[in-house]
């Protein structure tokens, strides 16, 4: 059983998945140090307000300054503001993602369209150049009527 497992984790696909979320989780907190600390900033000064995180509604009736004074109050809140910034990191990491996969697919769509370097000889289907005007194999001429 351990052989089996030993195998099954030194396979290529296993380890490009761990290196993928080893790469996604540094890249999250990336993103989330950009939207809050740079994003939100720059936004909330558009709207007059100072920070996303501090926007909540108290569900006990009292009014609180900060998020932090009523969780120290122990009151309820409903935190939409830090629910805005994990949408915004959402939607930032989702669209590097989207560009990432557009790119990918427009280097393989690329290689799909690239002509072939070879061919096979239609009278003894040999593997030739492409460019090739004899077929080194059978002599036959190439790309001309017999």
């Amino acid at each position: 059983m351990w052989k089996e497992f030993r195998t099954f984790i030194m396979r290529g696909n296993v380890l490009d998945l761990a290196v993928g979320i080893i790469i996604g989780a540094a890249f999250g907190k990336i993103v989330s140090s950009f939207v809050s600390d740079v994003l939100t900033p720059a936004i909330s000064l558009g709207t007059g307000r100072v920070d996303f995180s501090n926007l909540f509604l108290s569900l006990d009736g009292h009014s609180y300054p900060t998020l932090d004074a009523a969780k120290a109050a122990g009151a309820a809140t409903l935190n939409y503001g830090l629910f805005l910034n994990a949408v915004l990191d959402f939607l930032i990491v989702a669209f590097a993602v989207f560009i990432l996969v557009r790119a990918a697919n427009k280097l393989k769509k690329k290689e799909e369209t690239k002509a072939p370097d070879t061919k096979d000889c239609p009278e003894c289907l040999s593997s030739i150049p492409a460019k090739a005007r004899k077929c080194a194999h059978c002599g036959s001429l190439q790309g001309q009527a017999s």
